[in-house]
Formats: structure tokens, C-alpha cells, sequence
């Protein structure tokens, strides 16, 4: 291919469900590349498959790219001007293409039913030959044609494989591969219903829309002397191939929508990822960014715009990478650690809005600071602060409210010493509420974690919270003492 020609490249997802996060690695790569060379990301939708496309997924699929902040210069939605970009709308294109290659002698039609076929993989099997097609219909001519055409047979269009030659294409990421045509398929590239496979489909669609360079999956590295083939067909000039590694699960194997929910882009949207974690995350599966710090230690940390300045196709690992939601987990952290605390404070309300609770704006900005140190996903936030966002908390056991060492009846007399100070203290801040209940603990001859654990059971319901006096703070004196007051109260009635 011409290295001055423009990079072009795309994401061609098919709509038969959740994008995977092996589709987002891979439009990713394709993002980082076309920013790196200041071209153009194209995004097509391949949805030839009639039979596992779902109406549902292609919403579900932009709305996770344009979450990972992968957006495209082309598209269904946009238009561009090498459209339509949804392959259901260019079936003519195909079709046309796919007997030009007869009237050429590339390609040919094939008859065969449903059980014919078995039939035929039947017999190679039990003649101890490879599995598939016996390329039988070659031998038909195109009287034989009129005659199936005549009886209303259906049939399909199959490449014609140059037999006893070599196929030589070059991975950016493997270099060259070699193999026999031999071994390779006469492979459907239209079908009876008129539709095309993805071989001729993707070929046709890259070809016209000026693609540089296709960036895709491990997976279709075995397809590609067949797309090679092709190319040669139509006397198209290939693009340049770069195929991403496999993306394994740590417990070993690929990792699968089946299996692992982690697999869906879905379960980090709804999970409490930040994409900006997930993007730096995926940049390390299969590539990695390189860069040290000052002290010599690799750079972990990075956003998508940074990778882009330095990323090559060259520079992806050959070899499957194993995709660790817990570091990804660690590293969401370090990003919530990094944000700005207003910042952070907007990402938090829609965990806590789709959980059912209605935020006060204001009071979810004083609290962020106080557990931004303390969570690793957005969702956290629930945990930590639903009781920032009711008006009344459940307390139905007192024991909850007994801290180790001490009993019913101390904690109702430090419970009461603690809501005197609450109704009276002029000065209710952080400050001076730490000041007065210290005073407290060491009248009553108590630890501070047990005369302040008991505090925090009784105003949030909850063994672990934000810092005590800042939460009494912002829930201000009115709910506090309300709080207390009705954990004296259980006590009192349990006694």
C-alpha cells in the first residue's frame, strides 16, 4: 500500500448484542491510530446477519463508544461522505460486485441444499479428508446454471480458490504469513437470501470507502488469506493488516460474554467505572504506552489523548493479554483520587439517582470530598452516603448500636450525653462538635472509637461512614439530634 496515503480506519461492529469489551479494545486501537495520524475513524455497522441482528444493540453500541469517548468522523448517525455506513442499506453493492466476480471466472454458483451438504461433509469425513466443501459445483456449467435456475433452485456465490498457489499477506503485528490455497475454502461471499457473508461484504465496504489500514481481532487472522484472494479478484489494492490479541480472562481462556459479565461494556457503565480509567486500562491490554517516569518507573496513568500521540500498530503484542478487572479496579481508584472534587461530585449523582434516593446538590458536593479517598467505583457512593439523602434511617436491632466493650445501658447513657451536646453545642461544625464529644468520651471514661461509634450507628445506620464530625456537620443539627434521639428511644424500648 502507498504510505502517503491518508489513514482511514474503522469500527465495523455487527448489532446482534452487548458491545464486547474486546469491540471496544479494538475500536480503541483504531481511535488512538487515526489521532496519531490525523485521519479519519469511521464507524460501519455490519448487520448482514439477518438471522442474530437485534434492532436494540445498535443504540446499545454508540451509546458505549460515545461513553468511552471514542467518537467517529463517519457514521450511521452522521452520514460522511463515503455512506450509507449501515451495510442492510448497500445489499445492491454487494450483490453487484459479488457477479461481477462470476462474469470473471473468480468466483461461481453453487446449488447444493441444506442436506446435500451434510451429505458431502459426510462423506469427507468418513474419507478421513478436512471438513467443509468439496468444491463440486466448479464443474457446473452455465447450462447447468439455466437448468437449477429453471427449476427455481436457490444457490449461493462461492470465491474460486486458485488452487496449487501460495497466499502471502503481512500482519503489522506477526509480519508475513504464508499459506496453501489448498487448504483454504471455497467460501460463501453471497448467499441464497441475496445477503452478503462478511468476507465479500467488509472487502467491498473497505475498498469503497478508502480504508488504509483494518484493525480487528486476532480472531479473523485465518480469514485473511481468503480476503487476500479477493483483493487480488477484484484488482483492488489490499489495506494494510494489523490484528489485536485475544483478550483472556485470568482464569484462563477468552474472555466471553457467556461466561464473564465483565465481557459487556454494559457492566462498566452500570458497574461505576469512569471511561477515562477503562480507555487507560484497555490501552495496556495488547499495547502498552511505554513511557517511565522521572524516577524510571513505567507510567500507568494516561489518558486516551496521550497514548495517541505515541501509538503504533507495530507496537501491539502478538500473544493474548489478560484482562484484570482488579487492577482495573485499583486503577478506577486512582482516577476517582485524581478528579477534581466538584468534578467527581457530578459523576456520583447518577449512581445515587438510579438507586432510588433524590440528591441534594449541595450536600452531595460537601460530602464528595470526604469519601473521595476512600472508594474505588462511582457505585460506591451509595454505600457510603444513601443516609445523607433520607429523611429517617431503620434501626430495628439496638444491639447494632453496642459498641465491643460496652452495654445497653452505657451506650443509652452515652447516647444521651451525646444528643445534650448536640441540641446545645453553639458552635455545630466539624471542629467544634469533635471538641465537645471528645470532652464527653473522657468524662464517660470511654475509647473514642466506642462513644463515636455509636454516634455514627445511630445518625447514619451504618458501622463505617464519612468522618463523624463532618457528617454531623452537613446533616446538620436537626436531623442529628432527630437521629439520636430515636436510637435513645430503641434502646430504651428494648430495655
Amino acid at each position: 500500500m502507498s504510505d502517503h496515503k491518508p489513514v482511514r480506519v474503522r469500527f465495523a461492529p455487527s448489532p446482534t448484542g452487548d458491545l464486547h469489551i474486546g469491540g471496544v479494545r479494538t475500536a480503541l486501537f483504531n481511535w488512538l491510530f487515526a489521532r496519531r495520524h490525523g485521519g479519519k475513524f469511521i464507524l460501519r455497522i455490519e448487520d448482514t446477519d439477518q438471522k442474530r441482528s437485534r434492532e436494540d444493540s445498535l443504540g446499545g453500541i454508540m451509546t458505549g463508544l460515545r461513553w468511552a469517548g471514542l467518537d467517529w468522523d463517519e457514521g450511521p448517525d452522521i452520514g460522511g461522505p463515503y455512506g450509507p455506513y449501515v451495510q442492510s442499506e448497500r445489499l445492491d453493492i454487494y450483490r453487484h460486485w459479488a457477479h461481477w466476480l462470476v462474469e470473471n471466472g473468480k468466483a461461481y454458483r453453487a446449488y447444493e441444499t441444506e442436506q446435500e451438504l451434510e451429505q458431502i461433509a459426510a462423506a469427507r469425513k468418513a474419507q478421513g479428508l478436512p471438513p467443509g466443501y468439496d468444491r463440486s459445483a466448479r464443474r457446473l456449467t452455465p447450462d447447468d446454471w439455466a437448468r437449477f435456475d429453471a427449476e427455481g433452485r436457490p444457490y449461493v456465490i462461492r470465491l474460486k480458490v486458485p488452487l496449487g498457489q501460495e497466499t502471502v499477506f503481512t500482519d503489522l503485528v506477526r509480519g508475513e504469513i504464508r499459506v496453501q490455497n489448498d487448504s483454504l475454502q471455497d467460501a460463501v461471499l453471497l448467499k441464497s437470501d441475496g445477503y452478503p457473508t462478511y468476507h465479500l461484504a467488509h472487502l467491498v465496504d473497505d475498498h469503497l470507502m478508502d480504508i488504509s489500514h483494518v484493525v480487528r481481532a486476532e480472531e479473523w487472522i485465518a480469514s485473511t488469506p481468503l480476503h487476500q484472494i479477493l483483493y487480488e479478484a477484484f484488482g483492488w489494492e489490499p489495506p494494510k493488516f494489523a490484528h489485536a490479541p485475544v483478550i483472556l480472562h485470568p482464569s484462563g481462556g477468552k474472555i466471553s460474554k457467556r461466561k464473564h459479565p465483565e465481557a459487556a461494556i454494559s457492566y462498566f457503565i452500570n458497574g461505576g467505572y469512569l471511561p477515562e480509567a477503562v480507555t487507560n486500562f484497555l490501552c495496556n491490554v495488547g499495547w502498552n504506552y511505554g513511557a517511565k517516569d522521572e524516577k524510571g518507573e513505567e507510567i500507568q496513568i494516561f489518558s486516551k489523548e496521550d497514548a495517541a500521540k505515541v501509538f503504533e500498530l507495530e507496537r501491539m503484542t502478538p500473544t493474548g493479554t489478560k484482562f484484570d478487572v482488579v487492577k482495573l479496579h485499583w486503577l478506577n481508584g486512582e482516577y476517582i483520587r485524581r478528579m477534581n472534587p466538584d468534578d467527581l461530585a457530578v459523576r456520583l449523582r447518577e449512581p445515587l439517582e438510579r438507586a432510588g434516593y433524590e440528591v441534594n446538590v449541595d450536600v452531595l458536593r460537601r460530602v464528595t470530598p470526604l469519601i473521595q479517598e476512600r472508594i474505588k467505583l462511582l457505585n460506591d457512593v451509595v454505600e457510603w452516603t444513601a443516609f445523607f439523602f433520607v429523611d429517617d434511617i431503620h434501626l430495628d436491632d439496638p444491639v447494632q448500636l453496642i459498641q465491643k466493650g460496652m452495654t445497653a445501658e452505657s451506650t443509652l447513657n452515652a447516647l444521651q450525653r451525646a444528643l445534650a451536646v448536640l441540641q446545645s453545642l453553639p458552635d455545630f461544625t466539624a471542629s467544634g462538635l469533635e471538641s465537645a464529644l471528645r470532652a464527653v468520651a473522657e468524662e464517660l471514661g470511654l475509647k473514642a472509637g466506642q462513644f463515636f461509634g455509636a454516634i455514627r450507628v445511630a445518625t447514619s445506620a451504618q458501622k463505617v461512614s464519612p468522618p463523624l464530625f463532618e457528617s454531623l456537620e452537613i446533616l446538620g443539627r436537626d436531623t442529628s439530634t432527630r437521629r439520636v434521639a430515636q436510637a435513645i428511644d430503641l434502646l430504651k424500648s428494648a430495655g
